[in-house]
């Protein structure tokens, strides 16, 4: 491992190599900004560049920049404009943008920037160590496995509804799964719920609902509540770019917890950056004080400080089962599997042994990469800020462009900007009628792997003997039946406590 190390030590600093970093965080931080276009469609387009290299440590640096550059600036649309882009910055948006609209947008991004530097930094730490050994683990991980995760993943839903909201979550929650159902099944090829149209035959994009759920709404709300855009418009002075001491120790054991949590989610293949975000905002949530909770929602630092670290974290996981067993965990990193195909390089268990300067200059170069994703954003976080102070009049043009040209270069269809409007209006009616939207999110974002994974378990057990089975299953099940049924008896217990001391009055 010593040898290794220091190998990819040597080719990671080389001149060449340092380049690539610098120049993959930047081109990721960008895209990452820009609602619409995400990792994978950049790394898509860069692959015929990175194969024109011919080395495949500086291609596969430049591309892992990219892609981890892309999730740490991701977090500014979603702050800023409430217009997440990506799956994985969906939940930095539940208490970034509250922060932005109280006139904290500069202390929002920097938390998201420190919280991003330290999840990929303990990441990449984590995937030193461990990477060997992980790689093992992640083959414990069968359908029933990824199924079990997927319903932990939908259980954490009472972390997103309010006091009394539960059901409207739940509500909210399996409007997403029915969504999910839209376009060809699992195990057979026949178009579900499609009404004829050939454009819902792939199913609905995720862009396209995100911008629906989150930022086209907010366009209208502003525009329907003329009140509210004059706070808003007020509230855009930057203030408060700095954290206080106090406000650090806050966050501080935060970032811990979801550097290793979020790292741990990322290793499993299919898992990812978005199960990890959602997750760390869940647990935060429920193992908070009660004061605490109440803030969440409504701009908590501790709320956008778990999302950050642990996307980040997942995003540095997710290198180890595509470097070590060769299986992508999502969309963007199958599609780095194809460029390491590319270029000659068979991910697998041997890589670490036959290619050690490529395995390991990548983990360093991740290092390398966190801290020049640093220093290019702390300096320009005053100026990035500065997108608040531009009157709502010309803000709410330019958020409504940002959501009809992500959700259009996403799929190339006009179709999706008629999908985008009808969702849109529904989405802002919910807004009014105190639905939570986050829900509706995850419910689609997870029916599809959840689908999946039950459909091929049913099959491989002949039923669902796959729970009784496999005990990896059943002790995820239970643990998915604890997220639901503990924060309903915290809350039932606080009711009791209140009414008690009403009566005693």
């Amino acid at each position: 491992m010593l040898d290794g190390l220091l190998l990819g030590l040597s080719a990671a600093t080389s001149p060449y190599n340092l380049m690539m970093v610098v120049a993959g965080c930047l081109i990721g931080t960008f895209i990452g900004m820009l609602p619409g276009l995400g990792p994978m469609s950049i790394i898509a387009i860069m692959i015929p560049v990175a194969i024109s290299m011919g080395d495949p440590s500086a291609a596969l640096i430049l591309l892992a920049g990219v892609y981890y550059g892309a999730i740490f600036g991701g977090s500014t649309s979603s702050i800023l404009l409430n217009a997440p882009g990506v799956a994985g910055t969906v939940a930095s948006s539940f208490d970034g943008y509250p922060m932005a609209r109280k006139g904290q947008a500069g202390k929002a991004l920097t938390i998201a920037a420190i919280a991003s530097f330290c999840g990929g930094t303990i990441g990449a730490l984590l995937l030193m160590i461990f990477a060997p050994m992980l790689s093992s683990v992640a083959l414990l991980f069968h359908s029933a496995e990824y199924f079990a995760l997927m319903v932990v993943g939908l259980s954490a839903i009472a972390a997103f509804a309010g006091t009394g909201n539960v059901a409207k979550a739940i509500l909210m929650t399996l409007v997403g799964l029915i969504l999910a159902t839209v376009g060809e099944g699992a195990l057979f090829n026949m178009p579900r719920f499609t009404m004829g149209l050939m454009d819902l035959q792939s199913g609905l994009s995720f862009i396209t609902l995100a911008m629906a759920m989150f930022a086209l709404p907010e366009a209208l709300f502003l525009v329907l509540n003329s009140k509210k855009a004059e706070q808003n418009s007020e509230g855009g002075k930057i203030e408060n770019l700095r954290i206080s001491r106090e406000e650090g120790r806050k966050i501080a054991p935060v970032i811990a917890r979801q550097s290793v949590q979020g790292f741990f989610i990322g290793v499993l293949p299919g898992a990812g950056a978005t199960i990890a975000s959602f997750l760390g905002y869940a647990v935060e949530r429920n193992i908070a004080s009660k004061d605490e909770q109440a803030e969440f929602g409504k701009g908590s630092i501790k709320g956008l400080a778990a999302p950050e670290t642990a996307n980040n974290a997942a995003c540095t996981g997710s290198f180890v089962p595509l470097l070590t067993l060769g299986i992508p965990g999502s969309g963007t990193t199958a599609i780095l599997l194809g460029a390491l195909i590319a270029l000659n390089v068979t991910p697998g268990p041997r890589l670490m042994i036959d290619e050690p300067q490529i395995f390991w200059a990548v983990i360093i170069s991740m290092y390398i990469g966190n801290f020049v994703l640093l220093i290019l954003n702390l300096p320009l976080i005053p100026y990035i800020a500065k997108v608040l102070t531009i009157p709502r009049n010309y803000l709410i043009p330019f958020i409504l462009f940002f959501t009809l040209m992500g959700s259009y270069i996403g799929q190339n269809n006009a179709t999706e900007l008629l999908l985008l409007v009808g969702m849109g209006i529904c989405a802002t009616i919910l807004r009014f009628a105190d639905y939570p939207l986050a829900p509706l999110l995850i419910g689609f974002i997870l029916g599809g792997m959840l689908e999946d994974n039950f459909a091929r378990s049913m099959q491989l057990y002949d039923g669902f003997g796959f729970v009784l089975d496999r005990p990896m299953t059943a002790g995820l099940l239970v643990i998915a039946v604890l997220l639901v049924v503990v924060p309903s008896y915290r809350a039932r217990r606080a009711k009791a406590r209140q009414a008690g001391v009403a009566d005693g009055d």
